[in-house]
């Protein structure tokens, strides 16, 4: 029905409809936002990773810190998962978690923005005082309608940070800031905008080109001596060292972010050392399911191609001794049908055996997805019933997956991550946490 009513009434107007509905939403709760320094963070990938950080940096220097992503959320020192399946909660329920940040006694709020929000305007309402891009790599072209409007979308956040009024805190007005990721070739875009302070982050690294570094008035914070490993990484921010327990270039580049913001709301750098050094993890990022079982198990949330490069650049760092198992599928909804091969590629590429399964179907033949994931593994060598494996039921595909796992295997699980439901037909939404399932899983194992 909700499809049926897009295709009747024109665009303009259903941008017009989304856009009171914002405002509507922002008086129902005596706009919030304004009462709080709102921190707003977009990007393709580290939008939660990033979020997080900067709500322990904030934290650490002893605030009280809302925060809303894709993971999890919290309201000072209750934090709890993310179960309605949204990056960025509808106009009303995200107005009214900020109020009750509000409520709390929150002076920060951290909103992942995605860009799907953007386009439906539940942004509108909320006056940001930061904003954050992570990095841009195509994903939902199909909703949006091509790359260009993709990024526009995104644009569109840095648009609204001026066109909302100052706020003053503790006597001082509180600068619009906008703060890119330099590594990525679009951040001269998102720099371009108008903004009271600009920050670009870069972590400096061989054959690594800043891009937009050149603006004027731009302000600049580096990581150098960048060490990694598997268990996590090591820097220096203006002669200040920091130990992150989270692996990866692109866990520097989003702990990066999160200094940035720290940087222009006035968080000395070794507050934001300590706070980071005591950061475990992300729900569903990355995390380890060890329950003492011989072989390696990772979740990740990495629903995308990029994302997915990350991933392995990290399992290649792991070195594990025996096979990589990756268990993975692709969403469905209309979402980026063109990527479902290409993800079937790189696993087999980079996986030992490739399990395809069931992720978020919607309305579209979950079968059909698992076949075009895995015509994209046949393609780089992958043999059914051999090193690649067609199993639509998830819970199966993982129990597959730890049944086939030796001493020194690698077994990961993609594109759910701490998600708490898989979405199938006609709006209807299945319980469901990959994390849970594998413990379950595991241990069933470890009693045989």
């Amino acid at each position: 029905m909700k499809r049926l009513i897009k295709k009747l009434i024109p665009a303009r107007l259903w941008d017009k409809y989304h856009l009171f509905l914002a405002y509507l939403a922002g008086a129902r709760f005596g706009f919030p936002s304004e009462k709080m320094i709102v921190i707003g963070v977009t990007g393709t990938n580290g939008k939660t990773t990033t979020c997080n950080l900067v709500a322990r940096i904030l934290e650490g220097a002893g605030h009280r810190v809302g925060l809303t992503t894709t993971a999890n959320f919290k309201i000072a020192e209750r934090e709890w998962l993310n179960d309605t399946k949204m990056t960025m909660l509808g106009r009303f329920h995200l107005q009214g978690l900020l109020a009750r940040m509000v409520e709390a006694g929150c002076k920060y709020a951290v909103v992942e923005t995605s860009s799907e929000g953007v386009k439906q305007s539940r942004h509108a309402a909320i006056n940001y005082d930061v904003v954050v891009f992570t990095n841009l790599t195509p994903e939902h072209i199909e909703s949006h309608g091509g790359f260009e409007n993709y990024k526009k979308a995104k644009g569109k956040l840095f648009a609204h940070l001026t066109a909302r009024p100052h706020k003053r805190f503790d006597g001082a007005v509180v600068k619009k800031t906008a703060v890119a990721n330099l590594a990525d070739p679009h951040a001269e875009y998102f720099l371009g905008f108008k903004a009271d302070r600009k920050f670009g982050f870069m972590a400096e690294r061989p054959g690594t080109k800043a891009h937009g570094a050149a603006l004027p008035h731009l302000e600049r914070v580096t990581a150098k001596d960048v060490v990694l490993s598997p268990a996590g990484s090591t820097f220096t921010v203006a002669g200040t060292k920091f130990r992150l327990n989270l692996p990866g270039l692109f866990n520097v580049e989003n702990a990066l972010a999160a200094i940035t913001v720290g940087e222009a709301l006035g968080v000395p750098l070794e507050v934001m050392a300590l706070a980071l050094d005591k950061v475990k993890g992300v729900p569903g990022r990355m995390e380890h399911i060890d329950l003492g079982q011989p072989f390696s198990v990772l979740v990740d949330y990495a629903p995308e191609p990029e994302s997915f490069k990350k991933l392995y650049e990290v399992v290649r760092m792991m070195k594990p001794a025996g096979r990589v198992i990756h268990v993975l599928g692709s969403c469905g909804g209309g979402r980026d049908i063109a990527r479902r091969p290409i993800l079937g590629a790189l696993a087999a590429e980079n996986a030992d055996v490739v399990i395809v399964t069931n992720e978020d179907p919607y309305d579209d033949d979950p079968l059909g997805i698992i076949k075009d994931v895995a015509e994209g593994a046949e393609q780089k060598g992958k043999i059914p019933g051999k090193d690649l494996f067609l199993i639509l039921d998830r819970g199966e595909a993982l129990a597959k997956a730890v049944s086939l796992a030796k001493p020194g295997d690698l077994v990961i699980a993609t594109g759910k991550g701490a998600e708490q439901a898989i979405c199938v037909a006609r709006g209807q939404k299945i319980p469901w946490d990959d994390r849970a399932k594998l413990r379950e899983i595991i241990a069933e194992w470890l009693k045989a």
